[in-house]
């Protein structure tokens, strides 16, 4: 299996940190945020990588290059961003076969495996790592699934009307790790486009199957933002978050 790290984002949220210093290699514990994700991958052995570039593209390729991690890496440049699924345009030749997509802010300990085990078994086109909305969480995309966890909904940028509308345990939101068959290519216009947004909304209006995966159990921080950055670098540099595949 292959995998995809997002990475060409520009990180403003982040700034002054990263006007010298790329998204993906922000530091938490004496680590650049990329490896966290890149040691994840081949503990589950994933060792044929994607990466899209774009600002400070060279220091990420140089970070890469200077270490020994025994993984293949492919990389794209975005001289314009193209999105989150629009990034995969670039790499349409390699894609294959079944692939991991995670957004590089991302710092978790997911079992990729047992995740992809569930996409199998369930036979998916799309398989979505999702997490129960707590009721005080201002959400940017809101999932529906039923009792199986077979997404029904895909709502972008929800209103608390159509927040409240749905009732249930399974206002679930979308963690930015999915697990694709090739087929969600065909998906993907050219030029610039977004999961959320544009191709889960479009794939669940075919009928094709789209599953989600509970991720509650394991640790999960989307550092895009300055204070979370803060709060996952305060629980991994304390001991009060151990990582399991370090």
């Amino acid at each position: 299996m292959k995998a995809i790290i997002l990475c060409a984002g520009k990180g403003e949220r982040l700034k002054p940190l990263t006007d010298t210093i790329p998204k993906p290699l922000v530091p938490i514990a004496g680590r650049p945020l990329l490896e966290y994700n890149l040691l994840l991958l081949k503990h589950h052995n994933i060792k044929d990588i994607c990466i899209n570039t774009s600002h400070l593209a060279d220091k990420i390729k140089d970070y890469i290059n200077n270490k020994n991690l025994g993984l293949k890496i492919n990389y794209s440049f975005e001289l314009e961003l193209l999105g989150t699924s629009g990034a995969l345009n670039n790499f349409r030749e390699i894609l294959t076969e079944p692939f991991v997509v995670i957004y590089g802010d991302n710092l978790t300990d997911i079992d990729l495996t047992k995740m992809i085990a569930h996409h199998n078994n369930t036979k998916a086109l799309v398989t979505i790592a999702l997490r129960k909305k707590p009721k005080e969480y201002k959400t940017g995309s809101l999932i529906i699934a039923d009792n199986n966890l077979k997404i029904t909904k895909f709502i972008e940028k929800p209103s608390e009307e159509e927040i409240n509308k749905f009732s249930g345990d399974y206002k679930l939101i979308n963690s930015g790790i999915y697990i694709c068959e090739p087929e969600i290519l065909d998906f993907i216009p050219p030029g610039v486009s977004d999961f959320a947004y544009n191709i889960f909304p479009k794939i669940l209006n075919t009928g094709k199957n789209m599953q989600g995966f509970m991720m509650d159990e394991y640790h999960f921080r989307e550092v895009g933002k300055m204070e979370k950055y803060q709060l996952a670098k305060e629980e991994i540099e304390s001991g009060k978050v151990n990582l399991s595949f370090l």
